[in-house]
């Protein structure tokens, strides 16, 4: 059977409830929006019908309820109005046991919240979402879609720490991945670009936005990917320090008192492109002319560059890199920067192409290159549906 009508998808985030509802049969997306500033001052609802002026409303939102009953009043005074036949919910981690998108009962919300201390950040707001939904819409199914879920495919040499082995058989210590619905649908278009088949590409999907990640994908299946048990490691991103010692937390202990949540809170909220330059906005960054905006650029482009070096490494042959996320899509210095040196190993950036700007996928390497460098805008929000679609069906 074949469900038709338009899917709910929500993407609940710390301070913020992301929404947009899609006709997967149709491919329209009648509505749109973004509930932001929750709990802090500032509160705004921006919702989109078509391509008339936003519905928008500005006044405190406590908590995400209060949020998502904005949400469905915009839909009331708005429209158009919300029948959804399902939910799509965005959750980060999965672990070991959501390898693929499920139908949400009682015992998956008792899981999702039991891998809370895997993404502490992430997992606790995303099932704020979820709760708040099943009962807005009562027997309506919603669908968890998982970041880590299309990383499955890590292969174990890929996915095992060098840790000693009660950790990693007891607590479930290993590399997990995350980002994985933007790499599912921007590799399924990056093949649809080239012509090719997925199965027969190997690509790097490079994710940058305020957080970060590469990935290696071979025939559609991950084989590394940057970000590791949770999404610190890899990467230079907006706050987040991406790889650093791990006797880091031991050194702080000794030489400063921090203990371990300290340690862990700073490389989360306090590093990374902030830490090295005041600011998380790379836009602002590429507009100052100092020291320390061009150390930020330097370290968060070189870090990008090595990884691309040791996955071509990995899958011995590369077909395409991927651009996408924020900065990804719409920052041609930084594709230009993060790519620059590996024309030896078939990588160019075409410097006309890339400056072209547009908000497209294209090109921005030159015609006939070894390895294409494309440019995919990311669409979770359509992966999400997509995946809730296939299982309602």
């Amino acid at each position: 059977m074949v469900m038709t009508g338009c899917i709910l998808v929500l993407n609940t985030g710390s301070s913020s409830i992301k929404y947009e509802l899609v006709d997967v049969t149709t491919r329209e997306r009648p509505a749109a929006g973004l509930v932001e500033r929750i709990g802090e001052d500032g509160g705004r609802l921006t919702h989109r019908t078509g391509d008339g002026p936003p519905y928008v409303r500005e006044r405190p939102f406590p908590g995400h309820g209060e949020g998502l009953e904005a949400m469905m009043t915009a839909f009331e005074e708005a429209g158009p109005p919300l029948s959804p036949v399902a939910v799509g919910h965005r959750v980060v981690h999965g672990g070991t046991r959501f390898t693929e998108a499920v139908l949400i009962d009682d015992d998956v919300v008792t899981a999702i919240e039991e891998l809370a201390p895997l993404a502490p950040l992430h997992n606790p707001v995303n099932l704020a979402g979820i709760r708040l939904a099943r009962k807005a819409f009562p027997g309506v199914p919603q669908v968890a879609v998982f970041d880590t879920a299309f990383h499955r495919t890590l292969p174990p040499e890929a996915h095992t720490y060098a840790v000693p082995r009660d950790w990693r058989e007891r607590l479930g210590v290993r590399r997990f991945g995350f980002h994985g619905t933007s790499c599912a649908y921007v590799s399924r278009r990056a093949a649809a670009l080239l012509g090719r088949d997925l199965a027969g590409l190997n690509l790097i999907v490079l994710h940058l936005g305020n957080g970060a990640s590469a990935t290696a994908i071979s025939g559609g299946r991950s084989i590394d990917t940057s970000m590791g048990m949770t999404p610190l490691e890899g990467l230079v991103m907006g706050t987040r320090s991406g790889d650093v010692d791990p006797a880091l937390a031991g050194y702080l202990a000794r030489v400063d008192g921090l203990d371990a949540q300290e340690v862990e809170h700073a490389l989360t909220n306090r590093g990374g492109l902030l830490a090295l330059a005041g600011t998380r906005d790379m836009r602002e960054l590429r507009s100052r002319d100092d020291a320390e905006a061009a150390l930020a650029l330097d370290v968060y482009t070189r870090r990008i560059r090595k990884y691309v070096g040791a996955y071509y490494a990995l899958l011995g042959r590369v077909d395409a890199i991927v651009l996408t996320g924020g900065i990804g899509e719409h920052d041609a210095a930084t594709r230009a920067a993060c790519l620059a040196g590996l024309e030896r190993l078939g990588v160019v950036v075409d410097p006309a192409l890339n400056e072209a700007g547009g908000d497209g996928e294209r090109a921005v390497s030159p015609p006939g290159a070894e390895v294409a460098v494309l440019v995919v805008p990311t669409d979770e929000e359509w992966e999400i549906a997509r995946q809730a679609h296939a299982l309602i069906s």
